[in-house]
């Protein structure tokens, strides 16, 4: 009997009766049924997380505004922002309330804004910084994994509040540095017009140094010739003293002189009128004279004789009068000038006296210059010292002001200019300094896509496994009629492989055609299945040739092993290090590989790999069982003889 009459046999038999066809077809929907149902039920659960009840408490009593913290209702916005988000089926709640449908189950979880939330996001620019809260309460007798997308929600409105707060805190913050940057620059001209100011006070400084200098130089000089003047004053004022005592003397004698002076004048004037009386009477005389002695009976020529020896007498009274009348002004001249003396004098006595009180003011006064000129010239001293200091701190200061004018510009060109926008989108990057860029290099497309590799591979399993519960793996009478191990191991394997392949066929067309899930290399990804049913027909052969019945139970533990060890749902990385080693050996999380690699469009060798790999079970798998089926067409045992322990 060749191999293909050997499974027209075995599906003669499958399909003799009604109840055996509607079990074959039964179980070739095994697999259909546990992926696609498995699979439908899970296609895209996020999708429906707005059906999710969720409770939602506001406790938030707000923040006043403080300086230029503005007021703040941060639980009314983050409220308002999950409301309008729709991630949830949020139900504002009181606290009560929320607790009580928490317990009842009315709500799969809690999210309670505590009434210092806006106080505390706010707290940072204050003296009593802290964090905000959010309570998160959960109740995993409702659900684990409703705990577990409540955990990650509540992260997400973290991340959400403290970006929203991070980003007004910095924008404050930027406009601040903006506002420093100005000021900064304002102090910078102020700085560079300090050092110019500094260096003309240097100047102005180094010229009242020299001056100082040239001061104290001339009050010292000042304060000797003062003391010189002093003394001299004092000389002058004593000199002064005997001049006025000398001067009133003299005065009082000029006066006495003009009393004599203005007596004589007297005399000597009553002199002159009496010569010039007579000077006057001579004409007079001389014609009475004539006239006597004419009557005496003279001639004319013995009165002219007498009269010519009278004109002698005649002008010596007339020089007489004339020296009289001189000798009368010279006393008069005398007399005004002693007159004029006696004044002077006075005058003279009166100055005398006024200069000798005024030399005495002097000698005072010059005492005191002294001793002013000495103070001022010890006051030059300082000030000369004074102005020499000033000299220097003015360097000094200039050197500062250039320093601090530097330091403001290198300030200032540390804070770069920035306009509003720039400082708002400054404001948003430090909020969210890291942006996520996904770059696929192979994408699932959905939860459930992500989840098919793993429930396709184990349907494949599960549906080679309901299969071998009707069909036998090794035909006892071709091996009693044929005794060829090979003929008889391939006929019992391919019966169950092309079953279980046509099974892989109809959940693959569930797969894309009923659920849509995209497939990168869809013939691929059916070769796959139709090898990972054939590998597994060939595994669950092998454990029933050797084991019997005992082996459906061992290809029921290798199942449950393959399922914790393909890495199907987390990273094969996360297991226990003896599962970690089972996943490296046992077939179904090559098939899990190779078929994400074909369904999302990864790796071509790894699929490669995957296939060797498969290949490797799946011949070796032949090769033992043929050895078991060898063993039967040899020999038998008492164990052959013997009932199944299961059915």
């Amino acid at each position: 009997m060749k191999i293909p009459a050997m499974i027209a046999a075995e599906f003669r038999r499958l399909t003799s009766t009604r109840m055996s066809v509607i079990a074959l077809i039964a179980l070739l929907l095994v697999p259909v049924l546990y992926g696609g149902l498995y699979l439908w039920a899970n296609q895209d659960p996020y999708a429906k997380l707005a059906d999710v009840p969720v409770g939602l408490v506001n406790l938030d009593e707000g923040a006043a505004a403080s300086g230029d913290q503005p007021a703040a209702a941060y639980g009314s916005d983050v409220t308002a922002q999950l409301l309008d988000g729709g991630a949830f089926d949020w139900k504002v709640l009181s606290a009560d309330a929320a607790a009580q449908a928490l317990r009842e189950g009315l709500v799969d979880f809690t999210v309670t804004l505590p009434a210092d939330f806006s106080d505390a996001l706010t707290s940072a620019s204050g003296d009593d910084p802290h964090q905000a809260t959010i309570a998160l309460a959960t109740n995993d007798a409702n659900n684990y994994l409703a705990s577990t997308i409540g955990t990650q929600a509540v992260e997400k409105i973290r991340r959400t509040v403290a970006e929203s707060v991070a980003k007004e805190a910095s924008g404050r913050l930027l406009d601040g540095i903006a506002d420093i940057r100005v000021k900064l620059v304002s102090a910078a001209d102020g700085a560079a017009r300090l050092a110019d100011g500094a260096g003309s006070a240097l100047r102005g400084a180094t010229t009242l140094n020299d001056g100082a200098h040239t001061l104290a130089e001339g009050a010292s000089t000042l304060a000797d010739g003062a003391g010189k003047l002093a003394d001299g004053a004092g000389t002058l004022a004593s000199g002064t003293a005997t001049v006025a005592d000398g001067a009133e003397k003299v005065a009082a004698g000029a006066s006495q002189v003009a009393d004599g002076t203005a007596t004589l004048a007297g005399y000597a004037d009553r002199a002159g009128d009496a010569a010039a009386r007579a000077v006057a009477l001579l004409p007079e005389a001389r014609a009475d004279l004539r006239e006597a002695l004419e009557r005496q009976g003279l001639s004319s020529a013995e009165i002219s004789a007498v009269l010519s020896r009278l004109d002698p007498l005649a002008d010596a009274v007339r020089r007489g009068g004339d020296r009289v009348a001189d000798a009368v002004a010279q006393v008069d001249r005398l007399a005004s000038g002693a007159a004029q003396v006696s004044t002077g004098a006075g005058q003279v006595a009166d100055g005398a006296r006024r200069t000798a009180t005024g030399a005495a003011r002097l000698s005072s006064a010059s005492t005191a210059l002294a001793t002013g000129a000495d103070s001022a010239a010890a006051g030059a001293a300082r000030l000369d010292d004074g102005s020499a200091k000033l000299r220097d701190g003015l360097a000094s200061l200039q050197s500062g002001a250039r320093e601090l004018r530097d330091g403001l510009d290198k300030g200032v060109a540390a804070i770069p200019d920035s306009s509003e926008s720039l400082r708002s989108a400054q404001a948003r990057t430090i909020a969210d300094p890291v942006a996520i860029d996904t770059g696929n290099v192979a994408r699932a497309g959905d939860y459930g896509a992500g989840l098919a590799p793993f429930f396709a591979a184990l349907a494949a399993w599960i549906g080679i496994y309901a299969l071998f519960l009707i069909v036998k793996p090794i035909s006892r009478r071709a091996v009693t009629a044929l005794r060829s191990p090979v003929r008889v191991t391939l006929a019992g394997w391919l019966t169950p492989a092309l079953l279980g392949g046509i099974g892989m066929i109809a959940l693959f067309g569930v797969l894309s055609l009923a659920l849509g899930f995209g497939f990168a290399h869809p013939l691929g990804t059916l070769g796959i299945l139709v090898l990972a049913s054939f590998t597994y027909a060939a595994i669950i052969l092998t454990l029933n040739v050797w084991l019997g019945s005992v082996g459906q139970f061992v290809g029921l533990v290798l199942m449950v092993l393959q399922l914790v060890t393909a890495g199907g749902t987390f990273p094969w990385q996360t297991l226990p290090s003896p599962l970690a080693a089972l996943h490296h050996v046992l077939p179904m999380g090559y098939v899990v590989d190779a078929m994400r690699q074909l369904m999302y469009g990864g790796s071509a060798t790894r699929v490669w790999a995957d296939v060797g790999i498969l290949l490797i079970w799946m011949l070796a798998a032949l090769a033992v069982a043929a050895l078991g089926v060898t063993r039967m067409t040899h020999r038998r045992t008492l164990r052959d003889l013997q009932p199944s322990i299961i059915g």
